[in-house]
């Protein structure tokens, strides 16, 4: 055997059916497309959404949504979560210690009254504080 002499299995390929070509040949005239209507008419492609000319779906919901690709910072108010407070040192990982914070948080932001007095613990540029 050698790529000289390769041939596809028996009955595993057909003759293409060749459109067309008289009344004969079973698809003449009209060559399968029916007769008249859109469909029927030579250029024909249907567009993606189109719905005969009723106003397609995509046009008729509203338009909706904006994600910011700028990430928002998890916040935490330190009045109501006191152990945040009682750090020695606010990092990451020290927050993650005492309060439960998902894999996907990267970013921090303390609130509340006592916010502004814990800059100096802060050691980690992800975390900031609220308050002028």
């Amino acid at each position: 055997m050698g790529l000289h002499n390769l041939q596809p299995a028996p009955g595993s390929t057909k003759n293409r059916k060749r459109v067309g070509r008289g009344q004969g040949s079973g698809t003449g005239k009209t060559a399968g497309r029916g007769n008249k209507g859109q469909k029927a008419r030579s250029g024909y492609s249907k567009k993606r959404g189109f719905e005969g000319g009723q106003m397609p779906l995509y046009k008729r919901l509203p338009k909706i949504g904006f994600t910011s690709k700028i990430e928002k910072p998890y916040v935490i108010n330190v009045e109501k979560i006191k152990a945040v407070a009682e750090l020695s040192e606010i990092t990451i990982e020290s927050i993650k210690s005492v309060h439960k914070l998902g894999k996907s948080v990267t970013r921090v932001k303390l609130i509340g009254a006592g916010a502004k007095d814990l800059a100096s613990k802060i050691k980690d540029e992800a975390i900031t504080t609220s308050g002028k």
